[in-house]
Parts: structure tokens; C-alpha cells; sequence
């Protein structure tokens, strides 16, 4: 029993460091040991989800629906990798799993009222549906305000989504603004941000970084500060320092590689006029990452200088 344990508890461990190849194995022990263990079914249906094996996460989900009908969890976990087998497959077979990824995740809000990541994919799935099967900016709306009746966060952010996905700038702009205010996580400044840049104001996306940065202690935010001025071509001074003080400061909890900070280096050198030092960072970039296509781009630039 020990070892049977022992296993399972691996699994757990390695999962959480994801490290999921190496924790499907234990799993998959345990789970010939105990067959009817629905904790290990639910991993091994993650892990399969994770590697994109549709089909054999979708397995282990649907044997717990099955066993287990009234778990809103298992409906949301089913419901969602039916979607993403939607997603993944051609029009005609996606378009066969919408009335059922549908109602499972119908099922998981009915059974669950406070479920809040139900209720994102639900608002996701209906802004990104066509009309003919179901798509609805109404009915994208109305989670997005269960949601805020749960966590006014996720409900401006995710009022905010609608809102951009259906082409309305200064209402997505207000409710970011909002789940800033109430929030204020770097999430919510990256999301206001991302909707000034592709409304072409990337002063405005400057500022609003600046802001973030005035508020939160966080390295991130020197690259993504330091991104917007290489790539719109401003304040490229403050840029140079942010990314600069991103590479020092790097650590693999900052999420930006230093290979694209000194690609963004390379940038505003090139925005000076500066071919050596443009040259010098292009060629670090690429030394730290070859496959870089934007960096590729960006040399070839440099060097017709």
C-alpha cells in the first residue's frame, strides 16, 4: 500500500513541476493499481490535454461524467476538451461537437453557480462561434456578468473581451480601466495595453505600462515597456534602460527570454541609427535563440543599413 502511495504521490509532484511526461508514467502505475482512483483518471486527463491527445483525454473524461454526473468539474474539464478538439479539427467535425462541448459546460455552470472558469470558456465560446451555431455577443455578456457577480475582476476583463471582440474599443477601454481599479494585477495592465496597441496608440500603451511599473516591483514589465518603445519607435532612451535592466535582473520567472530583449535592444539601435550596437544585440538574440523569425527579419533590416 505504501508503494502503491508512493506512486501516486510522485505523480502528484512531478505534475506540479510540470513535468508531465515524467508524471504520467507514475500515474499510469498507480491507475493499473487502483483503476478506480478518479484523482489519477482526472491528472491523466489533464496530461493527455496538455499533449494535445484529444482523444485520450477526452476518454478519461468522459468514464468520470459517466461515474461521477453530478461533479461540475468533469463536465467543465469534458465540456472543454471537446472544444479544443473542435478548435483543432476541420470545420465539418468541429462544427459536430459545438451542441455537445456546449451542454457540458452548461451542465458544470448549472451544477457549480460559482464556478468562475466555467463561466470564461462559456463567454469565449460564444463570441468566437459563428451566429449559425450559437454564437452571441448577448450571451457572451451574460456570463461575463455572472462572473462579475463572482470576482469583479474577471467580470470587467471579461466584459472588456466581449466588448474588443465585437469591435467596440472605448467600452472594452472603460471596463479594463475598471478591472485595473479594482484589481490592479499585471494581467489587468497588460490587457489595456494590448487593446491601445492594436488601436494604434501605442503612447498610450507606454503610459499605461509606466503606470504599472509606478505600482508593481515587477521585471516584466521593463521588457514590456521596453517592447512598446522599440517596436513603435519611442522614447527609445527609456527603452534601452528598461530592457537593459530587464537582462540584468532576468530570471526564468520573468517569462520574456533574454533572447527577445536583446532583439528589442537591437531594434532601438537600429531606430538610432546605431548599425554596430544593432548588429552586436541581433547577433546575441540569435546566438541565444536561431529560430527567432522576427530576429531574422530585424538582421536583415540591420545589415542593409
Amino acid at each position: 500500500m505504501s508503494a502503491q502511495t508512493a506512486n501516486f504521490e510522485k505523480g502528484v509532484e512531478l505534475y506540479k513541476a510540470h513535468k508531465f511526461k515524467k508524471a504520467k508514467r507514475y500515474f499510469e502505475i498507480f491507475l493499473k493499481q487502483k483503476p478506480t482512483n478518479t484523482k489519477t483518471q482526472e491528472y491523466l486527463g489533464d496530461i493527455a490535454g496538455y499533449e494535445k491527445q484529444w482523444d485520450k483525454s477526452i476518454s478519461f473524461f468522459k468514464k468520470l461524467v459517466e461515474n461521477h454526473p453530478q461533479n461540475a468539474n468533469y463536465h467543465f474539464k469534458y465540456g472543454g476538451v471537446l472544444a479544443l478538439k473542435a478548435q483543432a479539427s476541420n470545420k465539418i467535425k468541429g462544427l459536430l461537437l459545438v451542441s455537445e462541448f456546449k451542454k457540458h459546460l452548461h451542465k458544470a455552470a448549472t451544477l457549480d453557480v460559482n464556478h468562475i472558469e466555467v463561466r470564461w470558456a462559456l463567454v469565449e465560446i460564444y463570441v468566437s462561434l459563428p451566429s449559425l451555431v450559437g454564437g452571441s455577443e448577448i450571451k457572451g455578456n451574460k456570463y461575463a456578468k455572472e462572473l462579475l457577480g463572482l470576482s469583479p475582476v474577471d467580470g470587467y476583463l471579461a466584459l472588456g473581451y466581449v466588448a474588443e471582440y465585437y469591435g467596440k474599443p472605448k467600452q472594452a477601454e472603460a471596463y479594463y480601466k475598471k478591472a485595473i481599479k479594482v484589481g490592479g494585477s499585471l494581467h489587468t495592465y497588460q490587457k489595456l495595453s494590448s487593446l491601445y496597441e492594436k488601436e494604434n496608440q501605442p503612447e498610450k500603451a507606454l503610459s499605461n505600462y509606466e503606470a504599472a511599473s509606478n505600482k508593481k516591483q515587477r521585471n516584466h514589465l521593463n521588457y514590456l515597456i521596453g517592447k512598446v518603445c522599440a517596436q513603435y519607435n519611442l522614447e527609445l532612451d527609456k527603452g534601452l534602460k528598461c530592457l537593459q535592466f530587464y537582462i540584468v535582473n532576468y530570471s526564468e520567472k520573468d517569462g520574456v527570454p533574454k533572447s527577445w530583449a536583446n532583439f528589442r535592444i537591437a531594434q532601438i539601435y537600429r531606430h538610432k541609427k546605431d548599425k554596430r550596437n544593432a548588429y552586436n544585440y541581433i547577433q546575441k538574440a540569435l546566438q541565444e535563440k536561431p529560430d527567432l523569425k522576427l530576429a531574422i527579419a530585424e538582421k536583415k533590416l540591420i545589415l542593409k543599413m
